[in-house]
Formats: structure tokens, C-alpha cells, sequence
């Protein structure tokens, strides 16, 4: 049975966001970078008593995006070729998940509204003119690995479009979430996020408010912890160890996804900001979005909400929102993401096993 035109549309989010290709064009204004300044944090104590499960992130002025340094923590090039130059950038405080958005939470969401998401509802012959109608059925796309190395440059190798995989069955119908109401809820397309956020009388974060976020307080380190990936050879995020795409070996604890708080806080209380899995951000994704920034508003710009258009050189017909934190696929053979200045991207209608949220509210 055919399912390339299924695979290919509900794939595009999940090949971008693994790692920028190497082919990919980068403007030469991408390849400038510049030195990271303290962080300021405001001064402001929080408006009240924090909401449920979120804490208090104080804003304040930062240096955001990445650096060159990264580039020699991953085999493939290019992993900071879109968080460059690096830039002053102003927000104001806010509330925000401690956790990602977890599989009992998305529960209580749908029981309450009757919500379907997108890899629940079969897409139609309209959206995908080309596909055999014995394809058009739901799914969304798992990660399944390979029974022997392989080179690199054909994701198509580690993913699958699987019939019947959704937040309630992440790696397809004989998969279940009973048990793993602490885990973060996958499958997760960025609607179904918006959803969520306004259910709950929240929002997504922006790009912004997610990196001031993840990075505690600190200034140019390459982790939400530091610049040591093992401190103490403890480890600090659920990453990929082991030959990718093989076998996950766990040694950081988890083969795969892990409940939510299963590894420390960064230094505003957040969990598992780094690996885990992908978070959506409100911004539309563009390969270019901070030259541009910096070279419209100069050093220094107050809450900025991402550009007003999409743009992914690598498929410039996808609508893509940006990605923030890795994921527990995330290794230094192929994707080092859970850097805390690096990017993502997906596509706005396509979910995966490894991408889910976290929430914001303003101050009030």
C-alpha cells in the first residue's frame, strides 16, 4: 500500500526540525555573532500567589540565540546556524509551567470539552488531492528505530507514519498512556496546543519568553545548567545515548520519553526545559528571523512576538512555528538542540512522539 503522499505531508515538521540540513542556505548575516552580556533580571516580586503548577519567571533583559561553540558538540553543522547574532532582548514578567503539559492535564482538557486533535480526525481528499483513499486515515508520525546503523541523511529511515498513533496512544493503537499520567502529552499539533492554552486560560510562550525562561538567570552558558553537559557525571536532561537511530541505551535513566520532574530544576524552578520533548512556541519560524531582528530594532528589543510570516528555506511552502528544548531524541551524532540557545521548527498541523507544550499566563 502507498502511503508515500500521506508520509511526505505529515512528515515535513518532524524532518526540519531534527537538524538544519547541511545544505541549507544561510545568509551571511547568520554567521555573525556577538558576545553575550549578564542577564538583568526585574526586580519586581510576583503579582500574588503563583497559579497551579506554574512558577513566577521575573523577565528582565538578556542575550538570546547561540554561538559558534555549539558547532563542535554535533556531528552534523548547522545546529546554531538559525539562533545567530546573538541579541539584547527585554521581556516583561510572567507565569509559566514548571512542567510541560502533562498526559493527566490534557485529560481533564478533552473530558471537559470533548476536544479532538488533529491526529485523532482522518485528514480528507481535499487537503491531500494525490493520496489513495485507503490512506486517509488518522495517524500521526513515531519514531522507530533502525535494526543496524545507517547513515544520517535519510530520515525516512527512523520515521513512520503510524495509523491510530495519538495523545492517547503515542507510538500507535496498542500503545496506551494508562500509567503515564506524569508524562508529558505527546502527539501534539500546535492548534491542539492553542486549544489547550486557552482552555486553561493561558497562551503559548513566545520564542523570547521561553529562552529568558530556560535560562534561569544565566548568560551565555551552553545548558539551562551550565556549560558542562554531566557536572559531577550526573546527568541534567533525558537525551539520546547510545548509537542513534539503533537503540536508546537509557543511561541517563529513561529509553525514551520520562515522566515530568525527573530531572532538577534550572534556576527558576522549570523542569526538563532541555531534552524530554520539543515544546511549541507562538512564533512563526523564520531561518533568518534574528539578523533581521537585530538589524530592524538594533540591540535591544521589548517583547518581541516572532516574525509575521513563516519561512523554511528547506520547504518554503510549510507553515512552521519554532520548536524550543530537544527532546529525548536529541544526541551529539545528529542533534544537539537541547542546547539552551538553539532552535526548532514544525510544521503547524503535524505532531510527533516527541513534541509536546508548556503554558504561560501573564502577570495580573
Amino acid at each position: 500500500m502507498n502511503l508515500i503522499p500521506i508520509i511526505l505531508a505529515a512528515m515535513s515538521a518532524t524532518l526540519a526540525l531534527q537538524h538544519l540540513r547541511a545544505a541549507d542556505p544561510a545568509p551571511p548575516a547568520l554567521t555573525k555573532t556577538s558576545s553575550f552580556a549578564p542577564t538583568v533580571a526585574n526586580a519586581t516580586q510576583p503579582p500574588g500567589p503563583a497559579p497551579e503548577g506554574m512558577v513566577w519567571i521575573p523577565g528582565g533583559e538578556f542575550s538570546m540565540g547561540s554561538d559558534e561553540c555549539g558547532e563542535a558538540l554535533c556531528s552534523l553543522p548547522g545546529v546554531t546556524g538559525d539562533s545567530q547574532p546573538i541579541h539584547r532582548v527585554f521581556v516583561d514578567g510572567f507565569w509559566m509551567d514548571a512542567t510541560e503539559v502533562t498526559n493527566e492535564q490534557f485529560e481533564k482538557f478533552v473530558n471537559a470539552t470533548g476536544y479532538r486533535t488533529i491526529a485523532e480526525i482522518a485528514p480528507t481528499q481535499e487537503e491531500f488531492p494525490t493520496a489513495p483513499p485507503e490512506n486517509l486515515v488518522a495517524g500521526s508520525t513515531v519514531f522507530t528505530p533502525t535494526p543496524e546503523p545507517v547513515p544520517l541523511n535519510d530520515m525516512f529511515q527512523w520515521w513512520r507514519y503510524q495509523h491510530g498513533a495519538d495523545w492517547r496512544h503515542p507510538e500507535g493503537p496498542e500503545s496506551s498512556v494508562k500509567g503515564r499520567e506524569q508524562y508529558p502529552v505527546v502527539q501534539i499539533a500546535y492548534v491542539d496546543a492553542e486549544a489547550y492554552a486557552k482552555w486553561a486560560g493561558k497562551r503559548l510562550p513566545t520564542e523570547a519568553e521561553w529562552e529568558f525562561a530556560a535560562r534561569g538567570g544565566l548568560s551565555g552558558k551552553l545548558y539551562a545548567w551550565g556549560d558542562e553537559l554531566k557536572p559531577a557525571d550526573k546527568w541534567m536532561a533525558n537525551i539520546y545515548q547510545g548509537k542513534f537511530p539503533v537503540k536508546d541505551t537509557g543511561e541517563d535513566g529513561f529509553a525514551g520519553i520520562a515522566p515530568v520532574k525527573s530531572f532538577p530544576p534550572n534556576g527558576y524552578g522549570l523542569y526538563d526545559v532541555a531534552g524530554n520533548v520539543w515544546e511549541w512556541c507562538s512564533d512563526w519560524y523564520r531561518l533568518d528571523y534574528y539578523a533581521r531582528l537585530k538589524l530592524q530594532s538594533g540591540d535591544g528589543t521589548r517583547n518581541p512576538q516572532g516574525p509575521t510570516t513563516p519561512y523554511d528555506p528547506a520547504e518554503p511552502s510549510e507553515k512552521k512555528r519554532v520548536h524550543r528544548g530537544g527532546s529525548f531524541l536529541c544526541t551529539d551524532q545528529y542533534c544537539t538542540r537541547y542546547m539552551v540557545g538553539t532552535r526548532g521548527k514544525g510544521e503547524v498541523t503535524t505532531g510527533s512522539n516527541h513534541v509536546g507544550f508548556r503554558c504561560v499566563r501573564a502577570a495580573k
